[in-house]
């Protein structure tokens, strides 16, 4: 079977579908599966990047729901639609005839398989008339042949069964998966935004944080004690949030730079996973660093 989508095609169905309504990647793929009868599901690896290009493009758009991207198309998008309609049209045949073609594929399968088993019962049947009498190696014949196509239907059950528990436990798995994932994702939005509250009744930035936790030359263990301020460059990790400048109000600066940490933890967590010792880890990292910052807001005015 030749790919499911020819270079280019999958960008534009995409588009099809964000057109229809907002969706989030994990739904994009959802309705590929789907719309191909479960014969074809992509991966998040073929999905994400293209989402990202698109947006890159302005094509599409993207807001933050429940801590998931949800992509919608823009003026620029629809009007790409527009445009190659004639191609959408071809695309949606093609979808089709793919779904048509892997299903004929599978048939005739099917009908060699039993093809192949009728002749090796005409083969036994042949083999045992050459050893008995004619009357004798006509019932032996008739009785393999019974014998082959009791086995036949019971292995075709078999199969059946096997495939449809396959399907219902890759199904169940997908499942298990996505719900582990939400409640890790759920627990670092918990202890993020028990870390926002309690950094929200001070003023203050959030460098030293930056610094200890997200690649900074400072981490919680360092000699230097929390009630006194650093004046190194190095320890201020001048390169993060460096895009976010002084707005002159301490509390709403320290509220945009937990925003930012927040986001780059969650969208860490969901770029490489989540586990339970991973959410342990990150429990002991925010925990010395709400320690060390709350130890320097409350050693200086």
């Amino acid at each position: 079977m030749p790919p499911v989508f020819a270079h280019g095609r999958l960008r534009l169905y995409l588009l099809k579908l964000l057109d229809e309504a907002p969706r989030h990647g994990y739904e994009v793929i959802r309705l590929l599966e789907e719309r191909f009868q479960g014969l074809y599901a992509p991966s998040a690896g073929t999905v994400y990047p293209r989402l990202s290009k698109l947006e890159a493009e302005g094509l599409v758009t993207h807001a933050t729901e429940g801590g998931r991207k949800v992509y919608s198309i823009t003026d620029a998008g629809r009007a790409e639609l527009a445009d190659r309609s004639g191609e959408l049209a071809d695309l949606e045949l093609e979808i089709r005839d793919s779904v048509t073609e892997l299903a004929a594929e599978i048939r005739s399968d099917v009908r060699g398989a039993a093809g192949d088993l009728r002749r090796e019962m005409r083969a036994a049947a042949s083999a045992s008339a050459t050893q008995v009498g004619e009357d004798d190696s006509w019932q032996a014949a008739k009785e393999e042949l019974r014998k082959a196509r009791q086995e036949w239907k019971e292995q075709a059950r078999r199969a059946k069964d096997e495939s449809r528990r396959a399907r219902e436990e890759a199904q169940a798995a997908r499942r298990q998966a996505k719900e582990a994932q939400d409640r890790a994702r759920e627990e670092v939005q918990r202890i993020a935004g028990q870390l926002q509250e309690q950094f929200a009744k001070s003023g203050g930035v959030l460098g030293s944080l930056a610094g200890a936790w997200l690649g900074g030359t400072q981490g919680p263990g360092a000699d230097r004690p929390s009630d006194q301020p650093s004046d190194r460059a190095s320890d201020r990790a001048p390169g993060w949030a460096a895009d976010l400048p002084a707005t002159g109000d301490p509390a709403r600066d320290l509220d945009r730079l937990l925003d930012r940490f927040r986001d780059q933890v969650r969208d860490a967590a969901r770029d490489h996973g989540v586990t339970a010792a991973r959410v342990a880890e990150a429990r002991d990292h925010l925990a010395a660093a709400a320690a060390r910052l709350s130890g320097t807001f409350g050693s200086r005015p």
